[in-house]
């Protein structure tokens, strides 16, 4: 089967109101498109640096603009709408940075909290503490869609490869990384990651990102883009401002790709053992 799908590229603000206008604008310039799958980035709600601020425009599931901006535009366009995340106030006061797909009815077919936290020091001073204001998830997503099985995860899971692994083992065929990668890692590694998991597994990658200077003051590497199962970059975006990449995808690539090396099926268990240096037996004669 193939579909047409598109990744967002957005440069969010500290307003979700404007954000939510220009998710609306460039979803519907991906659907007037042909697309029938349609993923925003990671925080398309907001980028906010500003905990106390970020805090004050919480809400929760049921009364977000995103998700209830999303919903709407499905159904009126009939598409699947995949808010890559946004972030939403939990009953406990926590924060969860979700991911949400709605269907052609404007439906929520289901959502994904992201499992890895980016706690990390880069060079130049640049550090980032994302556990400090959100609470990681614990379950994986794998939705079976009208044209494919769609696993989920966000931006820093990308670095975690057993979780496309063990959604490729369960049957994924397609995976969304929408991310906000701050320009120093994603020069460095965004490509070469998504191309990896694309390959090891046989699936195709679909990665929405922000990208550009953001008014909270960071910058985010951009390069939203499509892969097929064979590491094949299909569309691409640019490192700066607001875009949308379309790429067709068939299905049957996935089985194709598997076919060819089919790593899912010659993986193996195995023990590990440590050896000390000097350990009798190990020096060769």
């Amino acid at each position: 089967m193939t579909f047409r799908a598109a990744a967002i590229q957005m440069c969010s603000g500290v307003d979700p109101a404007r954000n939510a206008e220009a998710m609306v604008r460039l979803v519907r310039d991906a659907a007037a498109q042909g697309a029938v799958y349609v993923q925003t980035p990671e925080m398309t709600g907001a980028l906010q640096r500003d905990r106390a601020a970020m805090r004050a425009a919480l809400r929760g599931e049921d009364s977000d603009l995103i998700v209830a901006a999303a919903s709407g535009l499905a159904a009126e366009l009939g598409i699947h709408l995949h808010v890559g995340s946004t972030a939403i106030g939990l009953a406990d006061g926590k924060i969860a940075n979700r991911g949400f797909l709605f269907g052609p009815d404007g439906r929520k077919i289901t959502h994904y909290d992201k499992i890895h936290m980016f706690d990390v020091d880069l060079d130049n001073g640049e550090s980032w503490r994302e556990s400090a204001a959100y609470t990681p998830g614990g379950t994986a997503r794998l939705v079976s869609l009208p044209f494919g099985k769609l696993g989920c995860a966000i931006c820093y899971d990308v670095r975690f490869p057993e979780l496309f692994r063990t959604q490729a083992a369960a049957g994924a065929e397609i995976m969304s990384v929408p991310a906000a990668f701050t320009r120093q890692t994603g020069e460095a590694h965004w490509e070469i990651l998504l191309r990896a998991r694309a390959i090891e597994n046989g699936m195709f990658v679909i990665a929405a990102a922000q990208a550009g200077v953001h008014e909270d003051g960071r910058e985010t590497y951009g390069h939203s883009m499509i892969i097929d199962p064979w590491g094949t970059v299909l569309a691409s975006a640019g490192g700066t401002g607001e875009g949308v990449v379309l790429a067709d995808i068939d299905i049957a690539a996935v089985a194709a790709a598997r076919g060819k090396i089919p790593n899912l099926k010659n993986g193996r268990a195995f023990s590990l053992e440590e050896v000390a240096s000097g350990a009798s037996g190990d020096v060769a004669a």
